[in-house]
């Protein structure tokens, strides 16, 4: 990240001298609302981001959620009802979208059919009066970039989808824009294409060194090329944090059911000691939790499925563990997903890696034990105390 002087942030409407270089990308407490008939719809709800420099940013949430009026309001295309964006320190409200400093990337990647890709890369060079000297020299950059340098004569319809990905990814690059919007840009792919492309964004990402600003509704896709995630619900960021701790460390029980596959556990704060407590499920199992607790407190627990390990031997005392019977196994291949109910009438999803036995490890009917480490319980924040002991780090959890 360039670090600009004090008169300079002042100048483009940044920060006061002695804090530090503006956000790439700064929402400031951001509403939208609309008309519908009688109705006014809350679409985005006081959302607070600050989006560094060359960081890929993932906005994520399921549909409806505001992810992708978010980034029109970031783009241009829609204005926000109250608050704030920023570029680089300066606000643009009232700004309009051609004249912001980032580029946008849709999934429809609206390509012009009737030119070749070299054209279609140029296009928006062509219109600022680039001399062309430059424009050959930046296309050709561009195209190799994305790997498309022996596609430069060809036509859209000519080029397979993740080409033709690639092509708008390169169009949107070339112009070197502040930062890049991209809005579900591997909806159209299927599965394995779409896995490839999303290690392909992210390398360009890297090489490129710009800010991308990323919507979708793929956990998958957020998690695997993140630094960071918002995870969006009713239009409200319910977390905001790297792709381990909302996955390991989630603010809710939204974030734990949208993020990946959790296991959530309500029971009651039984005791406390040496810095863990007991939780009593409704059917009278016991379950610990590395979370001090105030005694009686109802509590939600998370677990994830890949934490479980499923056995028919009794566990030792010092894990978390509880009895079940298998109700449903789901062979993948690598792995068998087992779904176990409870005397509680709670289901319970593990994950386990098929060994050459693992097939007949557990079937439709078995009684068994699922056991974990209770620093894998989870205890859902708004069960925490007033002043929580502060959640694990990635590092405690795999000491």
């Amino acid at each position: 990240m360039t670090v600009t002087t004090p008169e300079s942030r002042i100048a483009a409407g940044g920060a006061a001298a002695g804090s530090g270089p503006s956000p790439a990308i700064n929402l400031v407490d951001v509403s939208k609302t609309y008309r519908s008939g009688s109705e006014t719809v809350t679409a985005v709800r006081e959302v607070d981001l600050d989006i560094d420099a060359g960081e890929f940013f993932s906005l994520l949430g399921p549909s409806g959620c505001g992810k992708t009026t978010t980034m029109r309001m970031i783009a241009g295309f829609d204005e926000p009802t109250e608050g704030d964006v920023r570029l680089a320190g300066r606000s643009v409200l009232g700004v309009p979208a051609n004249h912001r400093d980032v580029n946008m990337v849709f999934q429809s990647y609206a390509l012009f059919p009737h030119m070749s890709v070299r054209d279609n890369v140029a296009f928006g060079l062509k219109r600022r009066k680039v001399p062309g000297a430059e424009i050959t020299r930046r296309v050709g950059e561009m195209l190799e970039l994305v790997e498309l340098g022996d596609r430069a004569k060809h036509k859209p319809a000519q080029l397979s989808g993740g080409q033709q990905q690639r092509v708008a990814l390169a169009r949107a690059l070339v112009n070197r824009p502040g930062a890049l919007l991209l809005d579900e840009p591997l909806g159209a792919l299927d599965l394995k294409l779409r896995q490839s492309m999303q290690h392909e964004l992210k390398r360009i990402q890297r090489e490129v060194g710009i800010t991308f600003v990323y919507v979708t509704h793929d956990q998958g896709e957020a998690l695997t090329m993140s630094d960071r995630i918002a995870v969006m619900n009713n239009g409200i960021v319910e977390q905001l944090g790297t792709p381990a701790e909302v996955y390991e460390q989630p603010a809710s029980r939204f974030v734990a059911g949208f993020i990946g596959t959790s296991n959530l556990l309500s029971g009651t704060a039984a005791a406390t000691g040496d810095g863990c407590s007991q939780v009593r499920l409704p059917d009278g199992q016991v379950v610990l939790a590395c979370t001090p607790l105030r005694q009686g407190t109802a509590v939600d627990i998370t677990v994830r499925p890949e934490k479980i390990a499923i056995t028919t031997a009794e566990p030792a005392p010092e894990r978390s563990r509880v009895r079940g019977t298998v109700t449903d196994t789901v062979y993948l291949g690598s792995a068998t997903h087992y779904t176990v109910t409870l005397p509680c009438g709670t289901d319970m999803v593990v994950f386990a890696q098929n060994a050459s036995d693992a097939a007949e490890l557990a079937t439709p009917g078995t009684a068994v034990w699922l056991s974990w480490q209770p620093r894998h319980s989870f205890v859902l924040p708004e069960h925490t105390p007033d002043e929580p002991t502060a959640p694990m780090t990635e590092r405690d959890d795999h000491a």
